[in-house]
C-alpha cells in the first residue's frame, strides 16, 4: 500500500509475536516490535517449556496436536538443534475420591491415542517418590515431549529476518491511530505504519486493544510460579515424566538433574515483570509433599511469569470486529509454546486471506473456537 513503511507491524515479541513473524514474512514485509531489550523476556522465557497434545480445553488440544509435528520435524534449515527431546510423558494423578476425573480423560473423543491407566501401584513403580496410599490411580500420555524453549524462539526470529523481517527492541508501543487506511504506530524507537497491526502483547495485549479503540475483551493475566529443588537423593529422576495433578493443583518434573515444582497457581495480576511469592513457593512444595515424598531442605531458585487468558480460556485470533485491520494473537494462557506453529500459521492464513492448510484441518482446527467474534 502507498505511504506503507510495512505490510504487517507485531507488537509482542514473546513467543507469539516470533512465530506470527515467521509465517507472515514468508510473503509480507514484517516489523516486530518488543518493549524489552530482547524477545521472550516475559511469559516465553519463564514457560514450564513441555508439549502436550492432551492439555488443554478442546480447540487448544486441536492446536496442540497442529503444532507437533512442526516441532519433532521442523522445515529443513529452520533450527540448528532438536526444537524438541525424546518423549518423555506427562502422568496425571488422581487422589483419593478423584478417580472419575481420569475417567473423563479416558472418555474424550480426542484422547491421545497409547494413553495408559495405571493403578497407584504401577505409578509409584514409574516415578518413585510418589506416596501410593494417597492415589486413586493415574493416566500416562507417553508422547509429551520437552520444548528447548530458546532453541524455539531464536529459530523463529532467525527465520523471519532471513526473510527480511526487522525486529526492533526497546520499542514499546505508545499510541496507535488509524489514518487513511493505516495504522500509525509510535514507539519509543519511532513511528512507523502499515495496515495491519497484530496484538502480540501477552499481558499487555488488553492496553494495545485500548491504544487502537478495539472492541474490548478481557485478557487476565495470571501469575504462575516456578521452583527448582534438589532431587531426592539417590533418586533416578532422568526418566521420569511431568507429574501432573488431575485437578491442576502442582505438577514437577525433572530439571537439569534437579526437580522443577510448581503449585499451578492462577493468582490476577496487573501486566508487570512478575516475581514469587513467599507463599505460593512454600504452597507448591507442601502441594508436592502431599503426594510425594519429597524432601526439601533449601529452595535453589524461584521465579514467576505471567499466563495471560481469555474469557473462555481459548486464544484469541483474528481481526477485530470494531477496530480495521487490527488482529488479535493473544490469550494463549500457559499453552503458548506448544500451540506456536499453528498460531503462526493461523495468523498467516487469515491475513492472507487464505483457507487453513490441512496441517491445521487435519487436527480438527476449529477458527469458530478462536475468533475475536466469539465475544462480540
Amino acid at each position: 500500500m502507498p505511504g506503507a513503511d510495512f505490510d504487517v507491524i507485531i507488537v509482542g515479541g514473546g513467543i507469539a509475536g516470533a512465530s506470527a513473524a515467521y509465517f507472515l514474512s514468508a510473503s509480507r514485509n514484517v516489523l516486530l516490535l518488543e518493549k524489552e531489550s530482547a524477545p521472550g523476556y516475559h511469559a516465553t522465557g519463564r514457560s514450564g517449556a513441555i508439549w502436550v497434545a492432551s492439555y488443554g480445553n478442546e480447540a487448544v488440544r486441536a492446536l496442540n496436536r497442529a503444532t507437533g509435528p512442526f516441532l519433532i520435524s521442523p522445515p529443513e534449515e529452520f533450527a540448528t538443534v532438536p526444537l524438541v527431546g525424546p518423549p518423555c510423558g506427562v502422568m496425571t494423578l488422581a487422589g483419593l475420591g478423584d478417580g472419575a476425573l481420569l475417567d473423563d480423560i479416558e472418555k474424550r473423543p480426542d484422547r491421545t491415542e497409547g494413553l495408559v491407566r495405571m493403578t497407584p501401584a504401577q505409578a509409584k513403580a514409574h516415578v518413585s517418590i510418589l506416596r501410593q496410599d494417597r492415589l486413586a490411580g493415574a493416566i500416562f500420555d507417553p508422547d509429551a515431549r520437552m520444548i528447548d524453549v530458546d532453541a524455539l524462539l531464536q529459530a523463529y526470529l532467525r527465520g523471519a529476518k532471513k526473510r527480511r523481517a526487522q525486529i526492533w527492541t526497546d520499542a514499546e508501543v505508545t499510541g496507535l491511530k488509524r489514518e487513511g487506511g493505516l495504522w500509525q504506530v509510535d514507539s519509543q524507537v519511532g513511528p512507523v505504519c502499515a495496515p495491519i497491526v497484530v496484538n502480540a502483547a501477552g499481558a499487555w495485549a488488553g492496553r494495545v486493544a485500548a491504544l487502537a479503540g478495539a472492541r474490548p475483551i478481557t485478557v487476565l493475566p495470571m501469575r504462575r510460579t516456578g521452583v527448582i529443588v534438589d532431587a531426592p537423593e539417590g533418586a533416578q529422576i532422568g526418566g521420569w515424566p511431568l507429574v501432573l495433578d488431575a485437578r491442576e493443583t502442582f505438577y514437577f518434573k525433572p530439571d537439569a538433574g534437579k526437580l522443577m515444582l510448581s503449585p499451578a497457581d492462577e493468582t490476577p495480576s496487573e501486566p508487570m515483570d512478575a516475581f514469587p511469592d513467599e507463599m505460593d513457593v512454600a504452597v507448591a512444595i507442601d502441594r508436592v509433599q502431599q503426594m510425594a515424598d519429597l524432601p526439601v531442605r533449601r529452595v535453589n531458585h524461584a521465579w514467576a511469569g505471567l499466563r495471560t487468558f481469555s474469557p473462555d480460556r481459548t486464544p484469541i485470533v483474528g481481526f477485530d470486529t470494531q477496530a480495521k485491520g487490527f488482529f488479535w494473537l493473544a490469550g494463549q494462557g500457559g499453552y503458548g509454546l506448544q500451540t506456536s506453529a499453528a498460531l503462526g500459521a493461523i495468523t498467516a492464513a487469515l491475513i492472507g486471506g487464505e483457507a487453513l492448510g490441512d496441517e491445521l484441518i487435519g487436527h480438527g482446527v476449529d477458527l469458530a473456537a478462536l475468533v475475536p467474534g466469539r465475544f462480540a
